[in-house]
């Protein structure tokens, strides 16, 4: 079972109807998660041309536990998310099953390594067969990680959405790049970070909006081998995370704020703790607001904390 919302109005309406419920707006007591809903891990809207989808499956196997496994906004002008946020919580952590593997061939079939989202509407899909990644020289970076995603077959595959991807640098010549090295590593941050938390609420993409954080543009009929500025699917300068935790009813949050088209992991730090910022800092760079839905004292609380103090919260 799927769910997608259109328009900001419809999902602002959504989001207060949650909050209405009491609890952290997700419908949960503040001792156990309620990850059926989407809550607090939304960010605002962009709005205009963007599309939200909430993509719902089974997220447990042992226990039949179901409900949102990630939610997207999609911009069907740029043909990019914007971000991809889902929450984290021990009944989704667990290992299952592995990682779905299918062949690449480009086809974006729903049998295929990276399907179209049959969610998204027919008209803003990618043309069959025309993976706008391969060839293009970049990976298939996962937003809402696959590693995350282990609980259910369904939620892994989901992953693989090409709806859930922005372009990567990767391994070249043997040398861990971007998507193989810092970071995998940053991915692996949050997950333990999870041991500390009942639940994680994590917002995560790659900066399409402003076009000095735009490093170039993929052309859409990448099959050409061909990359053309100013033509579909932006490549992201720089990438973000932005992380709510909850531990009862307090709420502590951070983020990591990374240029791509700089990083060497020959030369870089490859400590995920070198690109941490705050929330207020990442809201200024990207102009998204996140974790909106909070109580406005705690939102203001948890998002200007001071560097120091949220690296002896965090780290």
């Amino acid at each position: 079972m799927k769910k997608h919302f259109y328009l900001f109005a419809v999902l602002l309406t959504g989001a207060l109807a949650l909050t209405a419920c009491g609890g952290d707006g997700d419908g949960d007591d503040q001792r156990t998660p309620a990850p059926i809903s989407v809550g607090y891990e939304l960010p605002r809207p962009k709005g205009g041309s963007s599309i939200v989808l909430t993509h719902n499956c089974k997220l447990n196997n042992v226990s039949g536990l179901s409900g949102a496994n990630y939610t997207i906004e999609w911009d069907t002008e740029k043909n990019s998310q914007r971000w991809s946020c889902y929450k984290m919580f021990s009944a989704v952590a667990v290992k299952n099953v592995s990682r779905y593997y299918a062949d690449n061939d480009g086809s974006l079939s729903t049998s295929c390594q990276y399907p179209n989202d049959q969610d998204l509407p027919e008209q803003y899909r990618f043309a069959a067969g025309q993976d706008p990644y391969k060839y293009s020289g970049y990976d298939h970076g996962h937003i809402c990680p696959s590693a995350d995603r282990l609980s259910t077959s369904e939620a892994n595959k989901q992953t693989f959405y090409i709806t859930n991807m922005q372009p990567q640098f990767g391994k070249r010549n043997n040398i861990p790049g971007f998507n193989d090295k810092i970071w995998a590593s940053m991915e692996g941050q949050v997950r333990n970070w999870l041991s500390y938390f009942d639940t994680l609420y994590v917002c995560k993409g790659g900066t399409i909006d402003k076009e000095n954080q735009i490093y170039e543009y993929i052309f859409q009929s990448s099959h050409q081998k061909t990359r053309v500025n100013n033509k579909h699917i932006p490549v992201p300068r720089y990438f973000f995370m932005a992380v709510l935790g909850r531990k009862g009813s307090t709420f502590k949050a951070t983020g990591f704020w990374i240029d791509q088209s700089t990083y060497d992991s020959r030369t870089s730090s490859n400590t995920p703790k070198s690109y941490a910022v705050n929330i207020a800092r990442l809201q200024q760079e990207t102009g998204i607001d996140f974790f909106y839905t909070l109580p406005d004292d705690i939102e203001t609380q948890a998002e200007n904390v001071s560097y120091s103090q949220m690296i002896k919260d965090w780290y």
